[in-house]
């Protein structure tokens, strides 16, 4: 049976010299390459970003993700001595330990990397204190293990852990990262995710204060960004692939601004794709726009309509990718393609340090 081609995983793929993934962020928060792409006609134009301050028009209502991005990524050892890499994607807002006289326990979910296999009950030990138990593996990858730790586990990250960056980037995470690799506003009661929300990574002081100028008001909402992006799809037909669930929250003062938007029909500009699946994975459960809390799975690809966001900022994201598969439900497979084309033959540089993508 043939596929249809919007529904054809290799319908999304396309030629990236590896040169154009970026592996270090520009000097400036503020400095990459714009493309502004006219999902009507498909028509493309290259900016620079700073130049968003005039494509955007005035009363426009930006959604962004303000969830930060942890150290998550811990180094301990086997008792025998073997070296084990614990990567945490349970969010730790989202953690709920039991207290006992020796410390804290919690159940979460992770990945472990060594180089022989970790078995069932096996234990991990950790510089910082911190003790793992491993209980069960389940899907991609992932294992559930219990960890056992006392004082405060967000702390014990920050001061052992590592910025997890993504594995295109092909070098280890240092100290520009820890400031780079997160948006100006991303809540500290909000760290839990494990890569940025990264259309947002941008913004720069500047940016923020001269689109204040334009009245142009910024809410935000909070996805805790798993794993899971980084996942294939692994269907060709994409209609039977599962995606991930991630947990977000809309709170009052985000869901009343987005509703006053739209009845008075201004734009709801989604700031990554990571905003749009909140919003657009909150109203699938609810039917309307309100407050929420809870778990989003929601898959968008081409033949879904929007109900909330009218249109989005984005990065370059990679081949056969979910998140390429989003904006092109949003603007068209060919006007993506045929952007990211352009876009490829104009030096751009992609993925998560990469230039910018504004779809109006």
């Amino acid at each position: 049976m043939t596929i249809p081609t919007d529904f054809n995983l290799e319908s999304y793929n396309f030629e990236l010299p590896e040169d154009r993934i970026a592996q270090c962020p520009t000097e400036e928060r503020h400095g990459s390459k714009l493309m502004v792409l006219d999902r009507a006609t498909g028509e493309t134009e290259i900016k620079k970003f700073t130049d968003i301050i005039d494509l955007l028009p005035e009363g426009a209502l930006l959604v962004a993700n303000n969830s930060k991005v942890i150290p998550a990524r811990i180094f301990g050892k086997k008792p025998s001595g073997g070296k084990v890499e614990f990567l945490l994607l349970t969010p730790i807002p989202l953690i709920d330990p039991v207290i006992t006289p020796q410390g804290n326990k919690a159940v979460v979910k992770g990945l472990l990397r060594s180089s022989k296999p970790t078995k069932l009950n096996s234990e991990v030990l950790f510089d910082c204190g911190m003790k793992l138990t491993v209980l069960g593996k389940g899907k991609f990858g992932l294992s559930d293990v219990e960890l056992e730790w006392q004082g405060d586990l967000k702390t014990i990250f920050e001061t052992c852990g590592m910025i997890p960056l993504p594995p295109y980037i092909r070098r280890a995470a240092d100290e520009t990262d820890d400031d780079r690799y997160q948006t100006l506003y991303a809540c500290d009661d909000k760290a839990g995710s494990v890569a940025a929300p990264t259309a947002g990574l941008h913004f720069s002081e500047e940016i923020v204060e001269k689109l204040r100028e334009k009245n142009i008001q910024r809410v935000e909402v909070t996805l805790y960004v798993g794993y899971g992006t980084f996942s294939p799809v692994r269907e060709m037909d994409i209609r039977n692939h599962e995606m991930h669930h991630e947990y977000i929250e809309i709170p009052d003062e985000t869901a009343l601004a987005v509703q006053k938007a739209k009845d008075e029909g201004r734009p709801v500009i989604a700031v990554g794709t990571t905003s749009a699946r909140t919003l657009e994975g909150a109203f699938l459960q609810t039917g309307k726009i309100s407050a929420f809390k809870g778990e989003t799975n929601i898959f968008i690809y081409p033949g879904y309509e929007f109900k909330v966001i009218d249109r989005m900022l984005t990065n370059f994201h990679l081949p056969e990718s979910s998140l390429v598969i989003m904006i092109s439900a949003l603007a068209g497979r060919e006007n993506v393609l045929n952007g990211y084309q352009k876009a490829v033959e104009n030096k751009f540089r992609f993925f998560s340090y990469g230039d910018s993508m504004y779809i109006r």
